[in-house]
C-alpha cells in the first residue's frame, strides 16, 4: 500500500507517523464546512465496501479474538479467500 484514506477524525500526529514509520501517505478526507446535514464524502465507498467484504465472513462477525495476531490472521484469511474466489471465476 502506498496511500490510504481516513475520515476527518484521524487528524493529527496520524499523518506524520503514517509517513516516518510506515512510508504510507494518509490522505485525510473531509467535510465541507458549509455544508448541513448528510453529505456523501469522496473515497468513503471504499473504506465501507472493504469493511461489508470483510462481514461477509461469519468469524469477523463477533470479534471472538482476544489477541490482536489472531485478529489479524482471521482477516487475512477472509481477504485471502475473497481473492482466490474472484481468481477462480476469471480463469474459468
Amino acid at each position: 500500500m502506498a496511500r490510504v484514506w481516513a475520515d476527518g477524525g484521524y487528524t493529527g500526529h496520524l499523518v506524520d507517523w503514517s509517513a516516518t514509520q510506515l512510508g504510507v501517505v494518509l490522505d485525510i478526507v473531509r467535510r465541507s464546512d458549509g455544508i448541513r446535514g448528510f453529505e456523501v464524502l469522496p473515497r468513503r465507498w471504499v473504506v465501507e465496501r472493504s469493511f461489508a467484504w470483510c462481514l461477509r465472513s461469519r468469524r469477523l462477525v463477533r470479534d471472538y479474538e482476544r489477541r490482536t495476531d489472531a485478529s489479524e490472521a482471521v482477516i487475512l484469511w477472509s481477504m485471502t479467500m475473497l481473492m482466490s474466489r474472484r481468481l477462480a471465476v476469471q480463469h474459468q
